[in-house]
């Protein structure tokens, strides 16, 4: 397995290792490693590594600070704010129609699983979240 990840992944592994997240502090140190590969044009090796980070930040959020699931558009607003992506951004980045967008943001249209999908990419999250 090792040899099939790019190099990338394993530079960010050594500059952020992989280990369980319990505490608040480790929470805010991964999701600053989080928000620094949003804001980069990542390969497959930083794309698994940020699976993976998001994957341990999810179960420590889950076992330690649960919370009720939003609706679709609450979150979808939460996560646009949270991650500095404007809507315009969401529309390049998915290739849903601007007016789409605008009505899956407040909450006037459900999301299609195609939507889903395609705005789970861009925050690196399961679509079913």
């Amino acid at each position: 397995m090792q040899d099939s990840l790019p190099d990338t992944y394993f530079e960010w592994v050594r500059r952020y290792p992989l280990k369980n997240i319990g505490t608040d502090a480790d929470v805010d140190a991964s999701q600053a490693v989080m928000d620094e590969l949003f804001r980069q044009d990542l390969d497959a090796g930083g794309l698994a590594y940020l699976d993976a980070l998001s994957d341990l930040v999810g179960v420590c959020e889950r076992e330690h600070h649960a919370v009720p699931p939003l609706p679709p558009h609450q979150l979808l607003t939460y996560l646009l704010e949270e991650r500095g992506v404007s809507q315009a951004d969401l529309v390049r980045r998915t290739g849903i129609a601007k007016a789409t967008v605008s009505d899956l943001v407040s909450g006037e249209r459900a999301f299609t699983v195609e939507q889903m999908h395609c705005v789970a990419e861009v925050f690196a999250m399961r679509a079913t979240v």
